[in-house]
């Protein structure tokens, strides 16, 4: 299995939040989280383009699964 590895400490830093946030509550709204870590560790556009698509991608997957 394949593990996609996003550049950027920044960047791992918000992976690593949402995923930590998401786990202590998974009701949490991944959109608001996806927002909130924006801000928080100040990522660029780019980054920030990453993060989204990251978690659609795994939205989708879990829900055909």
């Amino acid at each position: 299995m394949t593990t996609i590895m996003p550049e950027g400490e920044a960047l791992r830093r918000a992976v690593k939040w949402i995923s930590a946030e998401l786990n202590d509550n998974p009701d949490k709204s991944v959109q608001k989280l996806l927002n909130e870590a924006v801000t928080r560790f100040d990522l660029s556009p780019k980054d920030t383009e990453f993060l989204m698509s990251f978690y659609k991608k795994g939205r989708s997957s879990s829900e055909t699964n």
